[in-house]
């Protein structure tokens, strides 16, 4: 099993995957700069989060004409896993991977904090090692991370259950207070229609290890582990 994690320029969160996957879970690693478009060696692509190019135009609309996004398209389609987090997430709306977009948050300020989640789905290979409708808790740190679609794609994401967390309070109620950027229907990560790419806001691989004082982000690498050693 091989996990590789994308780098652009102004990647940030690169690091913090990989000392998940290669530190705690021991696996190969590989770090792939934006310009390499060879990742067939790689089960599992993380796109992390950051300022990718800086974030100019939009967040994630540069980062998507980058050389290796072809060959995640390709990743994609041989049925392999993906995971977009935070600016990963945004990338992967841009690229039109995921449905939808990510804007300014509501009240226009960056967002640093901690939050609730109530996980929708949990017969994702990512979400396997978790019970479904349980509330974990993982940091978030974005400025653009409200979730918007038009009525129609929303109406898709509920009928195709592609909706796997929402933001919640610690009683798992889905209210405008606990939402902490406008996300529409509370959402907070999505996936596609196959359910081999997802994409989150909040930032698992920041909640994987004891010494940060939360380890909920854990289970969903662990579930990938599990996956792939499946059906290996």
């Amino acid at each position: 099993m091989k996990f590789g994690v994308l780098v652009f320029p102004g990647s940030n969160c690169d690091r913090d995957v990989a000392a998940v996957t290669s530190g705690i879970l021991q696996q190969p690693t590989r770090l792939i700069w934006h310009t390499d478009t060879d990742i067939s060696d790689c089960d599992v692509i993380f796109v992390p989060g950051g300022f990718s190019y800086g974030d100019y135009l939009r967040c994630g609309a540069i980062a998507r004409f980058a050389p290796v996004m072809r060959s995640l398209q390709e990743h994609i389609a041989r049925g392999k896993y993906v995971i977009g987090i935070c600016n990963g997430f945004q990338i992967l709306t841009e690229s039109r991977l995921l449905p939808g977009a990510l804007v300014r948050n509501r009240d226009l300020h960056f967002v640093c904090d901690r939050v609730n989640l109530r996980v929708e789905r949990n017969d994702l290979v990512f979400t396997q090692r978790y019970q479904e409708q349980q509330i974990i808790i993982l940091p978030i740190a974005h400025g653009e991370g409200c979730y918007f679609a038009d009525a129609d794609t929303l109406k898709e994401l509920e009928d195709n259950n592609q909706i796997v967390f929402r933001y919640c309070d610690a009683i798992s109620n889905i209210t405008n207070e606990a939402n902490p950027n406008g996300s529409v229907k509370n959402i907070a990560g999505i996936c596609n229609k196959q359910g081999n790419v997802i994409g989150m806001m909040p930032h698992p691989e920041r909640a994987a290890e004891g010494i940060l004082g939360n380890t909920d982000g854990k289970a969903l690498f662990e579930g990938l582990l599990q996956g792939l050693q499946f059906h290996a």
